[in-house]
This record gives structure tokens, sequence and C-alpha cells, in this order.
């Protein structure tokens, strides 16, 4: 073979093999996106609800004990922490994980989440669901009532504990969407931060020792939750979050063979990509205000509280924009809301802007009316008696 024809065969076969190098592509900064093993994926923002990268992001796919994120949501929605549950008969020896209750001992809500959150045990989601609603059925029909709520189009709830079945289901995105509103309940966050604790056994002086199954509360910096899953049909499943100088982000893996993994290699690039922004300190942003008919002839407006705000790292230009009113009327009290500073950023730097962010303008003081003197008031000033 002529040396021209193997310079030939070797360029065609660096030209094929192009397309094949590219399936994984770059992302901004040339950063290369995670390489997962999850059959579905997704890494959101939490603040925004922006994704960041995604992988089948809305297959729909069994979701296993992700699913007690939603039953311990729907439960903390239907009746405060501190309610008595008497565990039924239904969830004594459910199949799966199990903290080994018993039939009519009772405990508090809370302590049952515990058991739910970090044991992942399927006796305590029946319990609540129980407990809470009378069956299984009635529990699983309040949880679709918030998953239609949250406008959530591929997710579905036949149970409280995830075991499988054919009307069970979501997605890797909408279990990020129902667990960015699960972490805004600041008893649900703390729970599924816990890495242990106790609850009461039954009706003795001993206690069930819980221990969270969630690794990455122990291996990733950061890490402040939130549910582990598995069967044999779904495969490991994995919610987590993690928080990083005012950063949130969410990721989501079904059916991901090396699940912890992935959630560093999706974490670690999530927080290559985003940073917290402080956008205004307290007080920093003053507008003055003309009134008509006051004491003074204007009044002061500033932010009551620091606002900061997620973006990406390479976003471009921020302004901000006053919307208040030309001039207001006396009175004006001190707190009274008399405007909004907008904040106004081109992200994606496309040369498009988007509203980013908001905060409202109080007044600083009070600006009273003129007080309308009387008949010998005026004739006391005529004289110069006042």
């Amino acid at each position: 073979m002529s040396k021209q024809k193997r310079c030939f065969l070797l360029l065609l076969a660096v030209l094929l093999l192009l397309p094949h190098l590219s399936i994984r592509g770059t992302a901004q900064n040339d950063e290369l996106l995670p390489d997962v093993s999850a059959q579905s994926a997704v890494l959101m923002e939490a603040e925004s609800g922006n994704v960041a990268f995604e992988k089948n992001a809305h297959k729909r796919l069994p979701i296993a004990s992700t699913t007690k994120i939603a039953t311990a949501l729907t439960a903390l929605e239907l009746a405060p922490p501190e309610t008595i549950i008497s565990v039924s008969s239904e969830a004594v020896g459910v199949e799966g994980s199990s903290v080994y209750l018993t039939e009519n001992e009772t405990l508090t809500l809370e302590q049952l989440l515990y058991a739910l959150l970090l044991e992942s045990a399927n006796d305590a989601a029946v319990a609540i669901a129980v407990g809470l609603c009378d069956s299984v059925e009635a529990f699983a029909a309040e949880m679709n009532k918030i998953v239609a709520a949250l406008g959530l189009k591929d997710t579905h709830f036949v149970n409280p504990h995830g075991l499988d079945h054919e009307d069970h289901y979501s997605t890797a995105y909408e279990m990020a969407l129902l667990t960015r509103h699960a972490m805004k309940n600041e008893r649900l966050k703390t729970i599924v931060s816990t890495r242990k604790t106790t609850i009461p056994h039954a009706s003795t002086d001993g206690a069930r020792l819980l221990v969270n199954h969630n690794k990455l509360l122990r291996l990733y910096d950061g890490c402040i939750g939130v549910k582990t899953g598995f069967t044999k049909h779904s495969g490991r499943c994995l919610v987590s979050a993690a928080e990083r100088e005012g950063v949130t982000l969410i990721a989501v893996t079904l059916n991901a063979p090396s699940d912890w993994n992935d959630h560093t290699a999706m974490l670690d690039y999530g927080f290559s990509r985003y940073r917290s922004v402080l956008l205004a300190e307290k007080d920093a942003l003053i507008h003055r205000m003309p009134i008509v008919g006051g004491t003074q002839e204007e009044v002061l407006l500033c932010n009551p509280e620091e606002l900061r705000i997620t973006l990406p790292v390479t976003h471009g230009s921020i302004r901000c924009v006053v919307e208040a009113s030309h001039f207001s009327y006396a009175p004006v009290y001190a707190g009274e809301n008399l405007g909004v500073a907008v904040f106004y950023c081109d992200t994606n730097r496309d040369g498009i802007e988007e509203r980013v962010a908001e905060t409202p303008l109080l007044s600083c003081n009070t600006v009273t009316k003129p007080i309308k003197k009387g008949f010998w008031q005026w004739l006391r000033a005529l004289f110069g008696k006042d």
C-alpha cells in the first residue's frame, strides 16, 4: 500500500470517529459534561429551578423509596409533627426495609418521619398513611393532590413507600421539582440532613437507632439530603441536595449502578457553574420619593433585607430598575411599601435580559400632615403669641 493511500485511510478513520467523539459534548468554558451511569438523571439549581444537566430527564420510570420525599411532604401538610399515631395492623410486617413496628404502639408523626427518611422504613410509611388517612389508597390520593398542585404531569403515586407498581412512577426532572418544593419545609429539611438519631422502641425503655442510608451526607461536602431508593425493578435511585457558599443544587438519578459517583460528578459540575451574587446589602438601595402635603418634602425608600441570587458564573451585566410612583401623599409611615427594585441580567450572555430578582422598597421614616390650626391658635400666631 502506498504512503499516500495509508495517509488517506488514516484521515478517513479520524473523520469517521469525530461524530462519536462529540457525543458527550462540552458545556460553557469547554467543561466536560458529567458522565453518569444512570438511565435517567437531572441536576437542578434549586433557587431558580434551572436545569444544569440532564439525561433522559423526562422518561417515566419507577422511583422506589425516593417516593418517601412525597410521603413526608404530604404528611407534614396534613398534620403537625407532634401528632400521635397508633400503629395499625396493616403497617406491621410490610415487605422491605423496616424498623419493626408493633401493632398499637404509639409514636409521633415526627418520630415516624425519621424512621421513614433515615431507615427508609416501609412499615413507618404505612403507619403514617393509615394513621392520617385511614388507608394507603386515601393517603396516595393526597400525595397525588400535591403532584397536581405542583403541575407535575409525569408523576403518579399508588402507595407511600415506593414498592413496585405499574402505576407508580415519576421522572428525574419531576422528582427534582418535587424535592425543590419539599426542601422549603424546614422540618423535612432537618430530618433528611440528620445522620442518625433514636426513637422509642414500642412500650419499652429501649430505643431504636436510626442511621441515614444516604452516604453522601458523609462523603460529599455540603450535602444536606435527601433520599435513597432501590428495588430489583427500579434499580438504584437517589435524590441528593447540597449547599455551598449560598448555592443549592438538587441531583436525581434513576436506575444508576454507580449513583454515589454520579452524584459527586453532577454536583461538582454544578458548583463549578453557579455562584451566589450579592445584589444589594440591607438598606443599600436608596430612592427619594417626593411627598405632597407633608411636614417633609420627601421620604427615603430602601430595601429591608440583603438580597442575593444564584447566577451562572458566566453571567452578563446586571442592572436595577426602581418601579414606584412619581410621588405620594402624606401621611406616609415608616415601613410602608411604596415601590420595588427589579434586577435584570443577561444570564446567558446572549443579549437577552431576564428579570432575575426583586425586593420591596419600604419607607425609612414617617412623614405626617401639618397640624391644622384652630381660630384661637391662628389669632395667637397673628399677634406673635405662638
